[in-house]
């Protein structure tokens, strides 16, 4: 081909230059075709060969190079015929695990079309999508929740999707499947697209954007149009169209002008639009595009408007656009078969029923007119993944002793609640990627040499790989870092690096090395065997509740002997220490208990320490007396403890001591009697009485200022450690009052936390302190945070039924399935104040981090509840409160919460919280 140019100079140079320019891009559009970078997981395929999926011609490969773990399943047969393509007949499903994840590959900063495709099929045999329970289960991109799955009530044959846009965080993008105990997590399909980098220029690496719907308007056969009709296999769905409106269309070309590039709508799409019949004077065209299993009213949704005037003569066109009643544009006027989109850039809207409303101005002759639109939900990118660093080192450790531990899977850190078993990581840096600051692989069965991963980790303060089957030498662990290494029990073989004697000589290194024949060499105190190892530890942590047991079950034969067949003539007096304890408290012989309680006749409760009687003093004050029958005083743990706090501690908030009993025979404490009973009585007791929502506060806050004492007042400072419903008793007025001190600590404030032996009650038990055994003040205030929900829900800490759930993960649960209002305590009667329940909650979610560090002090609890009773006592407890009546207020509380295990609950979480909503589609498998 000979082309002449006849023009100046640099007209000439200019036309040249674009010919090259789109030489060039022809060559590339030639040399890639629309599919390159595709990536499509058939997931549970039982076929380890790719194949060609026959409607869009993809190739689609099997999961096995994607995921861990899971089981490969296929649909039930009544299903396959219905199957339009391969991939709704198998599935993967993860039954094990709180969290299981896919890792695609991907380019660093490249932005992502990610789908996630379901199909329930009752491939287990259980019908669980229609048996009236419900069924969901959350998604995960990266390290930040994406959405719920919500299949409850739905067709086992229909298939439901996911999209969310996104930019990758590494070479990597991460799927994870969350349990939230309402259904095992499955997933179909999973497909990863690439984008242009000037499309959708809304999402980045800090915020995502979920599909909320896609709609092609007009005449529309198909059910989904995607691939190849879509370059970035976008699924566009139909909408169906009833009269008023009417479809209209044409086989004109609809262009996208030159630069218009941010969303690259095909001009298929474009050909077909929706308007109204001629005889529709209202000019409006109303529609919503909500769907079912998707809640609305707290999301932030991003609305998509494609635009073309397919009309064949010149009209007169002119229409406002509203959202839930908000201007978003006005007297707009389509281009004649030219693409306009409109959106608002970054700008997430309110809008509680996907509603919008085209309405027709009063110069337009025409009435509106739509071809497309989308709408997104926003997505945040709060969460940081750990730092790379750490996350590759942690794999090459899985990978050399071949670990399969369950909860290893995605990232190491983050989100909080799902980081690795036997990982420390610290998050003080808000702003920075957590680090991994302590290893425990202790009694793993690791096997073969020490990994030399542990030496790159700059943050690694603790690695504990005792009690393993290590062998060889031990490496020349070079950091600066590491405070502690334990190496005992293994068959470790010398020399000692210099590098790690150097740093255990200047005491900046504890260094543990017996057991192994190394020491046979050495016999420096890093091969002492003085040291109580984490086996020891172990065993001691399984022996106590094991123990306790054993001494209730002795307790009730001690006391049938004691009191119940024992002569009433035997002479207890024998009995009576002759030493009595060094406290300012009246000692009470055994003779004046059986007078005090009518010889032990009215039992009023039964605890840990023993059981508990109604009595009478002298002077007719009530009291309480518990006993406990023991041999020796020596051999009774709870008793010493108690007494001796109470004798020190004085606050309106505590219970009074008044006295006890030290007898071989038979110790006891004797106490104010609190004649409402306990906290747990009155929450979960019957339907006689129920507190109120301003009780339940002043209770809350009785028992926080009790804590707030022993924790702030004290010298030094006492842990109660055993904070629970049962411990809090209440007077005559309702006064909260904590009791039953025999598991209580102090400690001097030089020390952050001590070490012992974790205790506590199933439910209210410090998640930190059960995992390191290190006491901290803020172990109270986690157990408390416990209590809080109690009084809010009137649930116990761990619900039985229909599965088991965690007080804390249970109240994420509801909030995400529905409004706050679900998990209050129904014998309220909806009678408290919107606003004060969303503090409450909050404050007792704070309360339940797993971390201790992200807990607040007692004394901010306590002045947090103070702030809040003024509320409550101003007179806003509506007689008539209702929970539809207080509706508006849920989108800001469900903001509060992250659905997950986790205990996130910050403003900055406002969009993860669980929602149903992504691609609103659902679809029979009936065609495309």
């Amino acid at each position: 081909m000979v082309i002449n140019f006849i023009c100046w100079p640099s007209i000439k140079l200019a036309w040249i230059l674009a010919l090259l320019l789109n030489l060039l891009m022809m060559i590339q559009v030639h040399g890639q075709p629309p599919s390159s970078g595709f990536i499509s997981i058939d997931c549970g395929l039982r076929n380890s060969s790719s194949y060609n999926d026959s409607a869009t011609g993809l190739r689609f490969d099997p999961d096995g190079g994607f995921v861990e773990g899971g089981m490969r399943k296929q649909i039930s047969q009544e299903f396959m015929a219905n199957a339009t393509n391969e991939q709704q007949k198998t599935l993967r499903s993860f039954p094990n695990g709180s969290r299981n994840c896919y890792t695609l590959p991907s380019t660093i900063g490249k932005k992502y079309l990610l789908r996630a495709i379901f199909t329930y099929g009752n491939y287990d045999g259980l019908n669980k999508t229609l048996d009236g329970s419900p069924f969901l289960f959350g998604l995960h991109i990266g390290v930040n929740f994406w959405e719920a799955v919500n299949l409850t009530s739905i067709k086992p044959s229909t298939m439901v999707w996911k999209e969310v846009l996104t930019v990758a965080p590494s070479n990597s993008v991460s799927v994870c499947l969350v349990n939230f105990g309402s259904g095992i997590p499955f997933i179909s399909a999973l497909e990863l697209r690439p984008l242009e980098d000037t499309m959708y220029p809304f999402f980045n690496t800090s915020v995502s954007i979920s599909l909320y719907s896609r709609y092609r308007l007009g005449n529309v056969t198909d059910l989904i149009t995607r691939y190849p009709t879509d370059n970035y296999d976008r699924f566009w769905q139909n909408h169906a169209t009833e009269y008023p409106w009417m479809d209209i269309n044409t086989t004109n070309k609809v262009e996208t002008l030159p630069g218009n590039n941010l969303f690259n709508i095909p001009s298929v799409i474009m050909q077909d639009a929706l308007t109204l019949h001629d005889m529709n004077k209202s000019g409006l065209i109303d529609y919503s595009t909500a769907h079912p299993n998707i809640d609305t009213k707290s999301l932030q949704l991003l609305p998509i408007f494609h635009f073309a005037e397919i009309n064949g003569s010149n009209p007169n066109r002119r229409f406002d656009i509203y959202s839930a009643g908000e201007l978003l544009f006005s007297d707009f006027s389509p281009s004649r078969f030219q693409v306009d989109s409109l959106y608002q850039n970054g700008r997430f809207l309110h809008n509680p029923n996907a509603s919008f409303l085209l309405k027709k101005t009063g110069t337009s002759t025409l009435p509106p007119l739509i071809n497309a639109q989308e709408v997104y939900f926003l997505v945040r990118m709060d969460n940081l993944t750990t730092d790379t660093k750490d996350v590759n080192y942690m794999k090459e450790v899985k990978n050399h002793y071949n670990l399969t531990r369950i909860n290893w899977k995605g990232d190491p850190c983050s989100p909080r609640e799902y980081s690795w078993e036997g990982l420390t990581c610290d998050y003080s840096k808000s702003n920075q990627n957590p680090t991994i600051v302590s290893v425990n692989l202790s009694a793993s069965g690791l096997k073969g040499g020490l990994a030399v991963s542990f030496m790159n980790m700059v943050s690694l303060e603790n690695l504990d790989l005792s009690h393993n089957n290590l062998t060889g030498a031990i490496p020349d662990y070079r950091l600066n870092s590491l405070k502690i290494l334990n190496l005992s029990n293994n068959q470790l073989v010398g020399p000692i690096p210099d590098s790690i004697l150097r740093r255990f000589q200047a005491g900046l290194l504890d260094l543990r090395l017996e057991g192994n024949p190394v020491c046979s060499k050495f016999k420096d105190t890093y091969c002492s065997n003085k040291r109580k190892n984490t086996i020891q530890t172990m065993v001691i942590a399984v022996m106590v509740p094991v123990v306790l047991v054993s001494l209730l079950v002795l307790m009730c034969i001690i006391r049938k002997f004691c009191w119940g067949g024992k002569s009433d003539h035997e002479d207890y007096a024998m009995y009576e220490e002759e030493t009595s304890l060094h406290v300012d408290l009246r000692r009470f012989t055994y003779v004046e208990l059986k007078l005090i309680t009518n010889d032990f006749q009215s039992i009023i409760g039964k605890g840990g320490f023993g059981i508990v009687y109604h009595g009478n003093l002298e002077n007719g004050d009530e009291v309480a007396v518990k006993v406990l029958m023991e041999t020796s005083i020596a051999e009774s743990t709870d008793f010493l403890p108690e007494v001796e706090t109470l004798s020190k501690v004085h606050h309106k908030n505590l219970v009074t001591l008044k006295g006890y009993c030290q007898n071989k025979k038979c110790l006891a404490l004797i106490y104010d009697f609190m004649s409402r009973g306990n906290l747990q009585q009155l929450i979960r007791g019957g339907d006689d009485y129920s507190l109120n929502w301003q009780q339940r506060l002043h209770i809350a806050l009785d028992a926080a200022q009790g804590l707030e004492y022993l924790h702030e007042s004290c010298t030094p400072s006492i842990v109660h450690r055993d904070v629970k419903t049962p411990n809090i008793l209440l007077d005559k007025n309702l006064v909260g009052i904590i009791s039953d001190f025999g598991l209580s600590r102090a400690f001097n404030d030089a020390h952050t936390h001590i070490s012992t032996v974790a205790a506590g009650t199933l439910g209210y038990l410090d998640p930190e302190y059960h995992a390191t055994f290190q006491l901290t003040v803020k172990t109270d205030v986690y157990s408390f945070g416990i209590v809080l929900l109690e009084i809010i829900t009137g649930q116990p800490p761990v619900l039985m039924e229909p599965q088991t759930f965690h007080l804390p993960n249970w109240v994420r649960h509801k909030i995400a399935m529905g409004n706050i209002h679900d998990i209050v305590d129904k014998r309220l009667l909806d009678q408290y104040d919107a606003s004060s329940l969303q503090s409450v909650v909050e404050l007792a979610m704070n309360c339940v981090e797993n971390a201790s560090i992200d807990r607040p002090t007692m004394a901010e609890v306590v002045s947090r509840l103070k702030e809040l009773l003024p509320v409550v006592s101003s007179g806003k407890l509506s007689s008539s409160a209702s929970t539809s009546s207080m509706n508006p207020m849920d989108a800001e509380i469900r903001r509060q919460f992250q659905f997950t295990i986790s205990g996130v609950s910050n403003e900055e979480n406002s969009f993860r919280s669980g929602y149903n909503g992504g691609m609103s589609a659902l679809i029979p498998l009936s065609g495309r």
